[in-house]
């Protein structure tokens, strides 16, 4: 199970995009809400310092995390969260709440390991390729892991990791991969080094394609 992160969140009645960008000016709050577990939604401002340093850890979008008012302590999941698309500033966040017993899908990051002893790299002069850089589970909160570790210290040039051989712990699944086989994607994969004929020629169908600007400007005139 992950260790759980505590947020100081308060409680807030007004909503709408005037209160919310109120709350980002002038009070550099971020507003946020909180629903689920059959519970009316609850409105919520976060600090924005605290909420960007709990961004900065890769492990706060896979934890439990407490949301602690004065009074009260409810235990939660992030499921959006919302970045302006041009400023280091987060603009709004939503959080699920949890019961202990109740299962759980959520978005854990995939570690990749062994990738310097790669037997496709060190051999065979192959690329690593990741496709995918995390997969969404379901466990109960209790099992929920930081991260999911995938050795690919083995993978020869041609061979790949489909999510259906990860090795999860015990508890996870992979909803996804009951909707069929054509869904079991490719997570990582060794392909093979890429010939220098085959380099040229794509450099030579690009030079071709480029229009000749000599001839052009001898048109217009």
């Amino acid at each position: 199970m992950a260790d759980e992160f505590e947020l100081q969140v308060e409680l807030r009645t007004g909503t709408g995009k005037s209160v919310s960008r109120r709350l980002r000016r002038k009070a550099d709050m971020v507003p946020a809400i909180l629903y689920g577990a059959g519970v009316e939604p609850q409105p919520l401002s976060i600090a924005h310092k605290d909420m960007h340093k709990a961004c900065e850890n890769e492990a706060f979008f896979s934890h439990i995390i407490s949301l602690k008012t004065s009074e009260t302590t409810q235990q939660a999941i992030l499921k959006d969260l919302q970045r302006h698309p041009s400023r280091d500033r987060i603009l709004h966040a939503d959080f699920y709440r949890i019961q202990m017993d109740k299962s759980i899908s959520v978005e854990v990051p995939l570690h990749f390991i062994n990738e310097d002893v790669c037997i496709g790299v060190k051999q065979g002069g192959g690329n690593i390729a990741h496709t995918m850089t995390s997969v969404e589970v379901s466990c109960l909160p209790g099992d929920l892991p930081e991260f999911i570790e995938v050795d690919i210290g083995n993978l020869e040039i041609g061979e790949s990791v489909h999510m259906s051989e990860l090795v999860l712990p015990e508890g996870l699944s992979i909803p996804v991969l009951l909707q069929g086989a054509d869904h079991d994607q490719v997570v990582v994969a060794v392909n093979a080094p890429r010939r220098a004929e085959e380099i040229v020629q794509e450099e030579t169908e690009e030079t071709a394609e480029e229009p000749d600007e000599d001839s052009d400007e001898a048109d217009d005139s």
